[in-house]
């Protein structure tokens, strides 16, 4: 027997682009301006939404801000459990990470894990003076004690359902959706 997905879409592009501009302001105001921040996408999704930050925050304060990407495939707890080899992705922080204000950014935010991980990477590459943390959609059902500072979306979600944000980078179109097999 065949299962069926059914799919909603709960975020449209227009929203998508309302949230991320949103954040940039949040990030901005609550960091007083760029002075030592930096911005780092978590390997996929976090880092397209990293990239279009980083645009956003540049056309409001007329200037550059670094982007780094992570990869924390090596960092993850559920290693040895994989029932596949993980697919490893390229770490790119050109710069250093001591003193800085770090804001991880990462497209859902579910158990926290990921979060963590994300987190013991960043270590590796320096001491920051604080990590935050932005995320496009917080689906809530976390395992450890993580909170976002920036959310683009609460989506209370149960866990039988899968949510998705599709970036036209990856997918070709921008939406979140939630997934459900009936």
């Amino acid at each position: 027997m065949t299962r069926k997905k059914n799919t909603k879409t709960v975020m449209d592009k227009e929203g998508i682009d309302r949230c991320l501009t949103r954040i940039a302001y949040e990030i901005l105001e609550k960091n007083k301006g760029t002075k030592d921040l930096v911005l780092v996408g978590i390997r996929t999704g976090g880092v397209y939404l990293a990239e279009r930050l980083q645009k956003k925050i540049s056309v409001i304060e007329e200037g550059e801000i670094p982007l780094g990407i992570l990869d924390i495939t090596l960092y993850r707890d559920d290693l040895s459990s994989a029932k596949r080899k993980p697919r490893l992705g390229k770490t790119k922080i050109p710069f250093s990470l001591d003193d800085k204000i770090v804001v991880l950014i990462d497209d859902v935010l579910f158990t926290g894990r990921t979060i963590r991980a994300a987190m013991d990477a960043l270590i590796d590459f320096g001491r920051p003076k604080m990590i935050q943390l932005a995320v496009l959609i917080d689906r809530g059902h976390r395992e450890l004690p993580i909170r976002a500072d920036f959310v683009g979306k609460n989506l209370p979600s149960s866990l039988w359902q899968a949510v998705s944000v599709k970036l036209v980078e990856k997918n070709g179109a921008d939406e979140v959706v939630i997934e459900e097999e009936t």
